[in-house]
């Protein structure tokens, strides 16, 4: 029962997917399609499935984070972040949040719903 549930959470993530990369970005290179396309690995990991996120989880973190130069870039992936994450329920914020520091990565400010995008440097 519980798998129907998580069908249909991939498919809203992918149909995000495709709705983000069809819109162009105007003030950041770093667009929310590229922000799910790097971490869709994470998902599962993100609803607690797993002990550690897997090597293409941490993979897409390292790139995100490479692709997020600019103050710009990092907060438009900040919002895109809290978009994601606010629309599957099913995610464990917890879990979430300690992602980067999970596959070493240094993020500027933390994944959490509470983030103030704005203020990312």
């Amino acid at each position: 029962m519980a798998r129907p549930a998580c069908q249909q959470q991939l498919a809203v993530v992918l149909l995000m997917l495709a709705l983000f990369l069809a819109a162009p970005s105007v003030i950041s290179a770093v667009t929310c399609g590229q922000v799910a396309g790097y971490l869709t690995p994470c998902i599962s990991y993100a609803m607690g499935h797993g002990s550690a996120p897997p090597e293409a989880c941490c993979s897409g973190v390292r790139n995100l984070n490479a692709a997020a130069r600019s103050t710009a870039d990092r907060q438009a992936a900040c919002k895109c972040l809290k978009q994601i994450t606010g629309s599957m329920p099913a995610l464990k914020p917890d879990i979430v949040a300690g992602i980067p520091s999970k596959c070493g990565v240094d993020i500027p400010y933390p994944i959490r719903p509470s983030t103030d995008c704005a203020k990312v440097q």
